[in-house]
């Protein structure tokens, strides 16, 4: 411990979780199942160390409250929903009211035998955004946040949403961290795998779409792997999603509003905000509104970047990319909006979903630059056949680009292997 009452906030924490666990290993409480139990010991022990504090053997706790619910959330987890969390074939757990909790396990939904009450859902995400430090309530009735083990929250208030509060659990599991990995689970061919890499490598702009559970985000994970370590990315999501281990990488999210109305980062303010720090790369989590007008006009500018974006198709993600920048205002055109997506996108790579639901790479197409009529011409380079991702012809644009880090772009758009 530190000196007498220079205790930091984590070390508090710490020194309270492992009174509460004892006093739980004491009683013989289950802390899974008796949640309401271990929220009397955490009181209990905070109590306890805020009249040791008037005697100024400890520093005293600023947030008692907050202090519950974090050593709640530490010692009992997530009550009845913990097993799911902690069950690795678990990709997402929902409750759309307490009686009805679904899973989603290997692409597929079960509806599961756990039956809560209102009053243990509302606890339940209490307990989860006070580990987040976001809120949900009637003038905010939507929220995302991120979970301590990295799963995204997402709740939608009672009064949105009929009858009961929606409550939504997308884990974080990591089932890929390179392209290599993406090859070996059957997303991607060895071939298509070393092209992406390649383009990546040679600071192609690449726009990665498909629609709900497609494996956007873990794509875009592995593309950001390749990216070369001499070089600073910044990346800007909604909530903290991508996982990367870059020596120089700088990772924003968006922020909520506050209980005055103010203090909210959008994620257009922080596309903004990212030019200025200095990076060789911009990676957005996902586009969805008219930060995408921002973002074309860095890739425009010159730095090399990367996105997600849910479409049905690559071709439909190229309209779609020439649709949302329009929300920016009356005075953003499509005539310059068009010729914009297309002198910035280089590559589009579309994930889908099989009929055994497995993600798969359906089609990665070159867009050469050119629009007509307000559509952009597009040059598929691999396209899924007959379950196969095959080479199709195509070639990207700028190939001075992988000339000038010496790949062999020929060489690599060999027979697939």
């Amino acid at each position: 411990m530190t000196a007498l009452g220079a205790e930091t906030h984590d070390e508090l924490v710490l020194l309270l979780d492992a009174r509460v666990r004892e006093l739980v290993r004491t009683e013989g409480v289950d802390p899974q199942r008796d949640a309401g139990v271990v929220r009397r010991i955490a009181e209990q022990a905070v109590r306890e160390h805020d009249e040791r504090s008037l005697a100024g053997l400890v520093a005293p706790v600023t947030d008692a409250d907050g202090m519950v619910g974090e050593l709640l959330a530490r010692v009992s987890g997530f009550g009845p929903l913990q097993p799911f969390l902690d069950d690795p074939t678990v990709e997402e757990v929902w409750i759309n009211d307490p009686t009805r909790v679904f899973i989603a396990r290997d692409g597929r939904h079960e509806l599961t035998n756990l039956m809560l009450t209102a009053g243990q859902v509302q606890e339940l995400v209490e307990r989860m955004l006070k580990s987040s430090g976001r809120r949900v309530d009637l003038s905010s009735p939507f929220v995302d946040a991120m979970l301590p083990d990295g799963h995204r929250l997402h709740v939608v208030l009672q009064g949105i949403s009929r009858g009961f509060s929606a409550v939504n659990i997308r884990k974080f599991v990591l089932k890929a961290g390179r392209l290599g990995d993406l090859v070996d689970l059957g997303t991607l061919t060895q071939s298509a795998a070393a092209f992406l890499d390649a383009s990546v490598k040679a600071g192609l702009n690449l726009l990665v779409a498909g629609g709900t559970q497609a494996g956007k985000t873990t794509l875009l994970t592995c593309l950001g792997a390749a990216i070369p370590g001499g070089e600073r990315v910044v990346s800007v999501e909604e909530v903290f999603e991508i996982r990367v281990l870059h020596p120089d990488w700088v990772q924003l999210q968006t922020r909520q509003a506050g209980l005055e109305g103010t203090g909210e980062i959008r994620l257009r303010d922080l596309v903004k905000e990212s030019l200025r720090m200095r990076p060789s790369r911009i990676i957005v989590g996902e586009v969805r509104a008219e930060e995408c007008l921002d973002l074309l006009l860095a890739l425009n500018a010159g730095l090399p970047g990367m996105c997600t974006i849910h479409a049905n198709s690559a071709r439909e993600a190229l309209v779609k990319m020439c649709t949302l920048p329009l929300l920016a205002g009356e005075n953003i055109s499509a005539r310059f909006v068009v010729p914009t997506v297309a002198s910035s996108v280089d590559l589009v790579v579309h994930l889908g979903i099989d009929e055994q639901s497995v993600r798969r790479v359906n089609e990665i197409v070159a867009v050469p630059g050119r629009a007509e009529n307000d559509v952009i011409e597009v040059e598929p380079i691999f396209e899924r056949s007959r379950g196969e991702l095959l080479r199709v012809g195509g070639m990207p644009p700028r190939p001075e680009r992988y000339e000038r880090v010496g790949i062999d772009l020929h060489q690599i758009l060999g027979a697939d292997r």
